[in-house]
């Protein structure tokens, strides 16, 4: 009985041995579908000394972060689960102005570490008075996009763009090309308010 048992398991374990076993391989990775609202934009109005266009899914909220002072507003992104910090300072000396310039060199720089390169880009609009430095931050950094604005003897606006999300470039691709454009739209529209009090 032993015998006919042991028998019984080999040619069931030979014949299982000889079917053609199906080749597997991992999914990859999903990412969720993202859905993109329609562009519309509506304009910035405050007591602060400047003014600009903004995306009309995004929420204007002043800045309750320890130190900030005002007009320092955040563009909360909640589809996108991000925030555009935009922080203003008078410029009330050169020494003032040559500080603020270096500050937002090394904001943007410190994600060095993290970035496969950082391009700077010059904005220019002198019919405005608006001067600056847009800084694209490629790579798995936490802030993808910063920049500053300035007339040089007045008013500074510094912007950084944050998600709250672990930073890896290829899931917030998509979502960041969107909101660069938005960035641009603003950045463009920006001018500075002749009667604004900061």
């Amino acid at each position: 009985m032993k015998i006919f048992a042991v028998i019984w398991i080999c040619l069931a374990a030979g014949l299982t041995a000889c079917e053609q076993k199906a080749e597997y391989s991992p999914k990859p990775r999903g990412y969720y579908r993202i859905y993109f609202p329609k562009r519309e934009y509506k304009q910035y109005e405050s007591d602060c000394a400047y003014t600009f266009t903004y995306p009309t899914y995004a929420k204007v909220e002043p800045d309750n972060a320890p130190g900030a002072k005002p007009c320092w507003i955040n563009l909360q992104l909640p589809q996108f689960n991000g925030t555009l910090h935009l922080s203003y300072q008078p410029i009330t000396s050169k020494k003032v102005f040559d500080a603020l310039i270096e500050d937002a060199h090394t904001f943007a720089f410190k994600h060095t570490v993290k970035a496969t390169s950082i391009d700077e880009g010059i904005i220019r609009y002198p019919d405005r008075k608006v001067y600056g430095i847009y800084y694209t931050i490629d790579g798995n950094a936490a802030s993808s996009a910063q920049f500053f604005l300035t007339d040089s003897t007045r008013h500074y606006l510094r912007g950084a763009l944050y998600f709250n999300t672990e930073p890896k470039l290829d899931s917030i691709q998509p979502v960041l090309n969107f909101v660069k454009k938005d960035m641009a739209v603003l950045i463009k529209s920006f001018r500075w308010k002749t009667d604004g009090k900061p």
